[in-house]
């Protein structure tokens, strides 16, 4: 059993995952293929056809997601 240690690995940021935890899974879902980008410069990810498909899997609306 992992003992607290007083340190926060995820927090919340207005409406997304902050932390090591949000930077653990952005590196996860690139690496994986879910998430990529059309440019290595561009600010913002897109879900990917397989992303969808896995997010999917995971019970997740992607419905709620309001486009930008």
């Amino acid at each position: 059993m992992n003992k607290p240690t007083g340190r926060k690995p995820a927090k919340a940021c207005y409406e997304h995952i902050g932390g090591k935890l949000g930077q653990l899974l952005l590196e996860q879902f690139v690496e994986k293929g879910w998430i990529a980008k059309d440019h290595p410069a561009d600010r913002h990810y897109y879900i990917t056809d397989k992303g969808q498909e896995e997010f999917t899997k995971l019970g997740l609306d992607l419905l709620q997601i309001k486009s930008e």
